[in-house]
């Protein structure tokens, strides 16, 4: 039996999951719980667990305040759970992860003052991420569902938060091998006269200017992976997702990741963008990513035709042979029309999502290996 097998048939039992069974406040119980332990962990080893560009910008009090908060929050869904259900093992599991934060000293602990580390992992990037993903796109999810019957425990649930949390994590990697190259490669590529011309447009034009530039970027490098066998070796991790969520996204190779990152940012870097605007970007698309793989069903035909909404995207993982190769924009729709690409049947979601006849084996771990293997 798998580790999700495992989790998934201690957490996902068949009792009612409706408001009021027990199995909502279970589940918020874990995750606040767990979060509560990270972020201990955190306090405790800042030096080799946060990342140097955050740790001296958090107000202290307010975060200890906010890990104590969390930790009674967890007691009391904990406690509720295990009175509301029959099973009793989300409940537990709460309890247990509050006390384990409570065991390591809770909001309390007292900062070391160590010398700051070369090497480091963002978890307090993950916990962050975490809080501000889930708390916008579950309840979404839950109240305005493309498809009602997919609960959260879905297949490759863990593998999918794997990926989220090695994304996250791994934010120094993604640095050495993304940001520093793509930078000095930017930089040195630059012409002086248009980035000047650029820092004098409002910031407002300046990021929708970003928008289409990073787009652009996207879908040459998007449709590459799918044109080139190699590369589509490594794409294909990402195609292998079946249900589509919140989290689906997550799941991208490594090679993927890296070679689409640092080729999007790169004319970013050369045009000379203000950062603020750079800024601004990067924080849409980490919701819009989100955004258009979410099992969430808005429908706004004329807004469709304009920004990527969840139905583009997911025509473009859909298991029906028409929508092969096609939808390659991450943003704009309009820039799969230029080129021939875009597949929007008029008021039709596919059938189903994933490739056909692919066997992918589940597991962060193993999918990282994957591509490599004959």
């Amino acid at each position: 039996m798998t580790a999700e097998q495992w989790l998934t048939r201690i957490f996902a039992d068949q009792a009612p999951r409706r408001f009021g069974s027990g199995w909502v406040s279970g589940v918020l119980g874990i995750v606040l719980g767990l979060l509560s332990v990270v972020a201990v962990l955190c306090l405790h080893f800042p030096q080799w667990l946060t990342l140097p560009e955050l740790r001296g910008r958090y107000p202290l009090p307010l975060v200890r305040s906010a890990i104590d908060i969390a930790i009674l929050c967890t007691l009391v869904l904990a406690a509720l759970s295990m009175l509301l259900r029959r099973r009793k093992a989300l409940g537990l599991a709460g309890l247990a992860m509050a006390a384990i934060a409570l065991a390591l000293g809770a909001g309390g602990v007292a900062i070391p003052q160590a010398p700051a580390s070369a090497v480091y992992v963002g978890l307090d990037w993950f916990v962050l991420g975490t809080l501000t993903t889930a708390a916008l796109f579950v309840p979404l999810e839950r109240a305005f569902a493309l498809r009602r019957e997919q609960g959260p425990f879905r297949r490759g649930w863990l593998t999918d938060t794997s990926y989220f949390f090695m994304s996250h994590a791994l934010v120094q990697l993604m640095s050495l091998l993304v940001l520093i190259p793509a930078t000095q490669l930017g930089q040195a590529l630059a012409i002086a006269p248009v980035q000047a011309g650029i820092q004098m447009l409002p910031l407002a034009v300046q990021f929708l200017a970003i928008v289409l530039v990073a787009d652009l970027a996207q879908y040459a490098v998007h449709r590459a992976f799918h044109a080139v066998p190699l590369l589509w070796r490594f794409h294909r991790v990402h195609h292998s997702v079946t249900q589509m969520d919140w989290i689906a996204g997550s799941r991208l190779h490594l090679v993927d990741v890296v070679v689409t990152r640092g080729l999007v940012l790169l004319p970013i870097v050369m045009l000379g963008f203000d950062q603020v605007a750079v800024y601004a970007y990067l924080a849409f698309v980490s919701v819009h990513a989100v955004f258009i793989h979410a099992n969430f069903a808005p429908r706004k035909v004329w807004l469709e035709r304009w920004i990527a909404m969840p139905r583009f995207h997911h025509w473009h993982h859909a298991i029906e042979p028409e929508a092969r190769d096609r939808n390659f924009a991450v943003h704009l729709p309009m820039i799969d029309r230029w080129f021939g690409t875009e597949h929007m049947p008029e008021d039709r979601w596919p059938s189903g999502y994933g490739i056909e006849g692919l066997e992918v084996p589940e597991g962060y771990a193993r999918q990282m290996v994957w591509p490599f293997t004959r």
